[in-house]
């Protein structure tokens, strides 16, 4: 297999063209609704996935939902909204602050924070991150805490898993809230949801299950985030969005992809991933991207670790009627007598 920088390279024309196929034998034919709901996140993925609706459908049978809480960067809305006012979709904005709070989320978050910083309020802003020298050295993915107070001074500390699995469980809830929406939405037009999960995201399981991971079909599932960015070019997505750092925009404090979870430049991570599905050998990875086997060793470490973390998220629930053999046996030798 011949491996190079292109190799990800796509004709943008054909693939717009058999996506709207796709999405329209989907809407129409297979699901037999009326047209598309999408989350407008004022992101890349989404502002794609919204163009391809329109040409798929039609801008009438297309709807966008905007969908910010308090601590959502305010730029998420306006670009959204500006997205949706390109294509001349209709948009609806929901609030979801209430809902989040009617849950206790944001107090029961903010109680874990203030065991780390006791001086944490509502006044701060937070994000988590990863260590980002994955190319550098061996080490642990462990999760680190920045605060920043209203005069823009930072603290940083490291969190434990506990602490962190207790910090995610509370922002994973306002994507399930989103999801929530759409499909109140979707169900009251007779539409179907449209995800914006990229390959990326979807082979490293950067999703949640049962929130954008919530949805009726993957339109952009088979592309990886540089080829997602050829397609905004083509399709004429705003600027604004095309020059915007990917964000998850769960934090108050602003955070990227790369800084929460991906710890490279998709430049770099989709051409990684390619040669990690495609089992490119190790001389040709070294010789094209100009990177030391040992640290093409500990991506690869990475990959298969975040792989293994995330299966239940490219599968059905299991259930003995669709288990194989091979995952009864270790069911089988990993059950206590």
């Amino acid at each position: 297999m011949t491996f190079s920088k292109s190799v990800l390279d796509l004709n943008p024309s054909f693939e717009i063209s058999r996506i709207s196929d796709f999405i329209r034998v989907m809407t129409f034919k297979n699901f037999k609704r009326k047209g598309a709901v999408i989350g407008l996140s004022g992101g890349i993925d989404s502002a794609v996935v919204a163009e391809l609706c329109v040409r798929a459908l039609g801008k009438d049978k297309v709807l966008g939902l905007l969908l910010p809480e308090k601590e959502s960067n305010p730029i998420s809305l306006e670009y959204g909204r500006k997205q949706g006012e390109k294509l001349g979709i209709q948009t609806v904005t929901v609030e979801i602050t209430k809902q989040l709070e009617s849950l206790n989320l944001y107090e029961r978050r903010n109680a874990v924070i203030q065991r780390i910083f006791p001086e944490y309020n509502e006044s701060y802003k937070f994000h988590v991150t990863l260590p980002q020298n994955l190319l550098e050295k061996d080490r642990i993915n462990f999760y680190s805490i920045t605060i920043e107070n209203q005069n823009g001074a930072r603290q940083n500390r490291r969190v434990s898993g506990t602490d962190w699995l207790e910090i995610s469980a509370c922002q994973n809830i306002k994507q399930r809230m989103r999801m929530i929406q759409l499909y109140y939405y979707s169900e009251k037009n007779n539409y179907m949801v449209a995800g914006t999960t990229n390959k990326a995201e979807t082979m490293q399981g950067f999703y949640l299950k049962f929130g954008d991971g919530g949805v009726d079909i993957e339109p952009i599932g088979h592309l990886y985030k540089t080829q997602v960015y050829m397609l905004a070019e083509h399709l004429g997505v705003i600027e604004q969005i095309i020059a915007r750092p990917p964000s998850p925009d769960t934090y108050s404090l602003p955070v990227t992809d790369k800084e929460l979870y991906f710890c490279l430049d998709y430049e770099l991570l989709d051409l990684l991933l390619y040669a990690y599905e495609n089992n490119v050998s190790a001389e040709q990875i070294v010789t094209t991207l100009d990177l030391k086997e040992e640290q093409i060793k500990r991506v690869f470490k990475d990959f298969k670790a975040k792989e293994r973390a995330t299966w239940h998220l490219r599968e059905m629930p299991p259930s003995l009627e669709v288990i194989t053999q091979d995952k009864q046996d270790k069911l089988n030798d990993d059950r206590v007598e």
